[in-house]
């Protein structure tokens, strides 16, 4: 008796020796992330606030241009968001009600569009409906409307529409998977017809989620900025492309703040309302009916058949025809007065090795693939070795953890714009540094990763690390054996988030990169405003090379997130 006791001891002082150094451990997890977030993100944030209230950015000609900028984002935002929903709402139905040949592929073809970067997807618009693109070559008595204000503007909301209605079919459909058939079975029962049965039973249990949808959409495209400035270019001035050229063309930085402050206030708002809208999504925890059937009658058949076909030439015509402008000469190269010499060509891709002007300034294109892939290399390790140590600390939070979880995700709901300014700001000169490029990129990645390492560390039983201690392994044992395995895809699954979020981001990069350090998507940028068909050429080039690249990341994170582990 006295032997088991002597035996229990040291396991009681392991046990309360290792809850006292959790314990008192827990805060130092959230040291460097929050140093980071203080330093690159609040800091910041803070210079922006001072500079917003500065007095020179209060006067009439400010508020004029101020209100007429916020009409305008507030109404291609609404109007966005409406033709979404009037394509988005029937692909829900479609996707949630009924089984054809081709609906995962299908599926995943309107899911691909929402993770591209948004020079891909402005680039591809560009690609086939742009003055230069195909439709124009196929159509050249349209030349006239093509270049024209309102065409653009059409075609910033085609590309709303082509970015966001993935999130209307996920959400709303998934809400309508999850409807009990015998609701509509009792109403039908008792004499109600289709259009009673939507309005009384079907309309009421999707409002959540509809909303929810709404204000979701809403909210990207109220923050757009690359699909703006590179399909309208300075035509239209909505808040995000004010704040870009008050701070880079027509520079006045107190105006860029107060716009920045304004366009942040509501960003936290439109958040706010989704988080409560979301939570009331009860629909969401109910169990998912098997209603999904193949269509019977001809009205169901023409139904089907139209929105498949709709949908695939909508999504798919834009990607497929972004590649086939990369080897294709429909103009001079150089001017009107070249020769052009149309069909097929890989000039476009051999050029992006050459400086055929043998300018000192000039940086090749592929340098700046070498420059993106290594900023998204520095992204991911910061990312990672911020994002451990707060997802540690999440995986079972307490109430200090609880308190902090939202001021991680701050970043997110900020404009990346506006996160460009702010380190302006803070950091003048010593901007010339290119280390401030993967620093913002990190600020933006480093929320999804969290999120991506949370629930895979959430998941490791406990019981797994205190038998491996009990037969004697160190820490770094157990690590290797219990959490190892389980954390590998969630790592790889956030690793390839990081890497896919800095290699499309433009909005911070397009403030801080320096002219000799491009990335792809500012060379892209920089290709599009020039003239002549060498240079539009090498851009569609390098969208495609971009494109296949951020691809290649989505069907790895598609893999890994077939894995409980690292669900995000």
């Amino acid at each position: 008796m006295d032997i088991k006791k002597q035996d229990n001891i040291p396991n009681n002082v392991n046990t309360s020796l290792r809850v006292y150094l959790s314990t008192f451990s827990r805060p130092l997890l959230w040291l460097a992330p929050l140093i980071f977030l203080v330093l690159f993100f609040f800091l910041p944030l803070s210079k922006i606030l001072i500079l917003a209230f500065n007095t020179s950015a209060f006067t009439s000609k400010n508020f004029q241009l101020i209100l007429s900028t916020l009409s305008f984002t507030f109404y291609q935002a609404a109007l966005s968001t409406i033709l979404t929903f009037i394509l988005g709402i029937p692909s829900a139905i479609l996707f949630s009600r009924f089984n054809f040949r081709g609906k995962s592929l299908l599926r995943a073809l309107t899911a691909v569009p929402f993770m591209l970067p948004t020079v891909v997807v402005a680039a591809a618009f560009n690609s086939f409906l742009g003055s230069r693109g195909l439709f124009s070559f196929l159509f050249p008595l349209s030349s006239e409307f093509t270049t024209s204000k309102t065409f653009y503007f059409l075609l910033i909301l085609t590309a709303h529409i082509f970015y966001n209605t993935t999130i209307v079919i996920r959400i709303v459909g998934n809400a309508l998977s999850r409807l009990d058939p015998k609701l509509e079975g009792a109403a039908r029962s008792l004499g109600a017809d289709t259009f009673h049965v939507w309005k009384n039973i079907t309309l009421p249990l999707l409002r959540p989620s509809l909303l929810a949808a709404a204000l979701l959409v809403f909210m990207f495209d109220f923050t757009s900025f690359g699909v703006i400035l590179l399909l309208g270019g300075s035509n239209f001035s909505t808040l995000e492309v004010e704040i870009y050229l008050r701070v880079l063309k027509l520079p006045n930085l107190p105006l860029a703040a107060l716009l920045s402050i304004i366009q942040l206030i509501f960003t936290l708002i439109f958040s706010i309302l989704y988080t409560r809208t979301i939570n009331q999504v009860t629909t969401q925890n109910a169990p998912r009916f098997s209603t999904s059937r193949p269509p019977k009658t001809l009205r169901e058949r023409a139904f089907v058949f139209t929105f498949y076909l709709l949908l695939i030439t909508f999504f798919l015509l834009p990607l497929a025809s972004l590649p086939f402008r990369s080897i294709t000469r429909f103009e001079a190269d150089r001017g009107q007065r070249d020769d052009v010499q149309y069909g097929l060509t890989t000039d476009y891709y051999q050029e992006l090795f050459i400086n055929r002007r043998g300018s000192l300034f000039y940086v090749p294109p592929v340098q700046a693939a070498i420059n993106s892939i290594s900023y998204a290399g520095i992204t991911v390790l910061l990312s990672l070795l911020l994002g451990y140590p707060a997802a540690v600390a999440l995986s079972k939070p307490t109430r200090l953890e609880k308190f902090l979880d939202p001021l991680i995700m701050l970043p997110l709901g900020s404009s990346a714009v506006m996160l460009g300014l702010g380190f302006i700001l803070s950091f003048g000169r010593s901007l010339a540094s290119p280390w401030f490029v993967p620093i913002a990129h990190t600020l933006v990645a480093l929320p999804f990763v969290i999120r991506t390492l949370q629930p895979a560390l959430a998941s490791i039983p406990e019981r797994l690390r205190q038998a491996a201690s009990t037969l004697g392994a160190s820490p770094f044992r157990v690590w290797q054996t219990v959490d190892f395995p389980i954390l590998s895809r969630a790592t790889l699954s956030a690793a390839t988030f990081a890497f896919t979020v800095s290699l499309g981001e433009f909005g911070a990069t397009l403030l801080l990169t320096r002219p000799e350090y491009p990335t792809i998507p500012i060379a892209i940028q920089r290709f599009l405003s020039q003239p002549g068909g060498l240079n539009y050429g090498q851009a569609m080039a390098m969208a495609t090379l971009l494109m296949l690249l951020t691809t290649f990341a989505i069907l790895v994170i598609e893999k890994l997130r077939l894995s409980d582990s690292g669900e995000f």
